[in-house]
């Protein structure tokens, strides 16, 4: 299955993020926190910077890249707290794997097929997506999950800092750095340990 993620029109387009302009037309937008505006400010400004030196560890990945990698994840989850922010639950849809579906609509006590008729397409490469967003499971009063215990694969595994091996993976890291801070707080970090890539 390729990345499994699906990013949303803004990275496919290259749109700024909404939360960064109030004329935004989606009737799914919903203000954001503090914590949010700040990261967008911050994007905005180092999104670029990032993207260069996670394509340079790509072109010569250092021989301990994972090592490194497991080493920073600690560090960055002592740094970030998910539920300040949400944005991948709110920019972002899962793709939804046949195990997901048969998970959540069991927990909803509905088939797979009302499931998907409420909430999913199935787009151009045959997954499921939300069909909008912010996700439907977001309380976007609390930013915790209604169905976190039975959520899809892709959600839990989010922002997957660690996947083996990274630089198989830095392409995920590179369109991540537009909507996690996490990401960027772990690129970052790895700037600052890989001083000479």
């Amino acid at each position: 299955m390729p990345y499994s993620l699906f990013l949303l029109r803004y990275s496919l387009f290259n749109i700024p993020f909404p939360f960064l302009h109030s004329e935004s037309k989606s009737t799914n937008f919903v203000p954001t926190s503090h914590y949010l505006k700040k990261f967008a400010k911050k994007i905005e400004i180092d999104r670029s910077r990032l993207r260069r030196f996670l394509t340079k560890v790509e072109n010569n990945p250092p021989t301990l890249l994972d090592v490194y990698a497991d080493q920073i994840d600690k560090e960055v989850w002592k740094e970030v707290h998910c539920l300040e922010c949400s944005n991948c639950c709110r920019v972002m849809t899962p793709t939804f794997t046949f195990q997901d579906l048969k998970r959540i609509s069991t927990h909803l006590r509905m088939s797979i097929s009302a499931f998907k008729e409420k909430w999913l397409y199935k787009n151009k490469e045959g997954e499921w997506m939300n069909r909008s967003q912010p996700c439907q499971f977001l309380d976007l009063k609390t930013n915790m999950c209604n169905i976190y215990a039975v959520r899809p694969a892709d959600c839990a595994g989010f922002p997957h800092l660690t996947k083996k091996k990274m630089v198989e993976y830095i392409h995920v890291h590179k369109q991540n750095v537009q909507y996690c801070p996490a990401t960027v707080t772990m690129v970052e970090k790895m700037m600052n340990l890989i001083k000479n890539v």
